[in-house]
């Protein structure tokens, strides 16, 4: 049997396996891409091989896009020794991602590094509880193929260069504290934080 998905080299079934049956965002994009067949036949098995490996699976230890392993949630631990979390400190991962205008493309910001200009300025209250970016990581994920591409932008330098190219800016680097979750900021801010350096070539979202 001929498979449809192309595999990487060093990287068998059980591998794809494991992304369709814990990932779904490549669920969908398997579905988008190969329509009216399903995963054993895109990877060339058969339906028992199939389940063959989908029940000798470990559980994945969940990790983030780095890579780095992420703390165990109240449903991975057993029911007597996982610690309660309240509403407040659940975030929904859809608050964090924006998508592009045709939905080929989902993206995340991390803040890296902010101003200290607001801790300077006698006038705190004048401007409430928020920080000024200089400095973020932007994660670009294209769902017509799971490419990742990621960068370190230097706003505040794409702000200056833009306004002395332009004489004009149109992003806003004041972010509320509260749009800021887990060191990301929420995807209505997103627009806010990159204009400069979509003006600018930058990024292509």
């Amino acid at each position: 049997m001929e498979p449809a998905i192309k595999m990487e080299p060093g990287k068998g079934p059980e591998h794809y396996v494991r992304m369709y049956l814990t990932d779904p965002d490549y669920k969908v994009w398997f579905h988008r891409t190969h329509p009216g067949i399903t995963i054993f036949e895109g990877l060339g098995i058969t339906e028992p091989e199939f389940e063959r490996i989908a029940a000798g699976l470990e559980p994945a230890e969940p990790r983030d896009e780095r890579g780095e392993a992420l703390a165990r949630t109240v449903f991975d631990s057993e029911p007597e020794t996982y610690e309660r979390r309240t509403f407040e400190e659940f975030i929904d991962e859809s608050t964090l991602t924006s998508r592009d205008l045709f939905g080929k493309k989902e993206m995340k910001i991390k803040v890296l590094e902010v101003s200290d200009e607001l801790q300077q300025s006698k006038i705190r209250w004048k401007f409430g509880d928020r920080v000024k970016v200089d400095k973020i990581v932007v994660t670009i994920k294209h769902l017509d193929t799971m490419q990742v591409e990621e960068g370190e932008f230097d706003i505040a330098a794409i702000e200056k260069e833009i306004s002395e190219k332009r004489h004009y800016s149109s992003t806003n680097r004041w972010i509320p504290v509260s749009d800021i979750k887990n060191g990301y900021v929420v995807s209505s801010k997103h627009t806010a934080l990159i204009s400069d350096a979509v003006a600018l070539d930058y990024i292509v979202f």
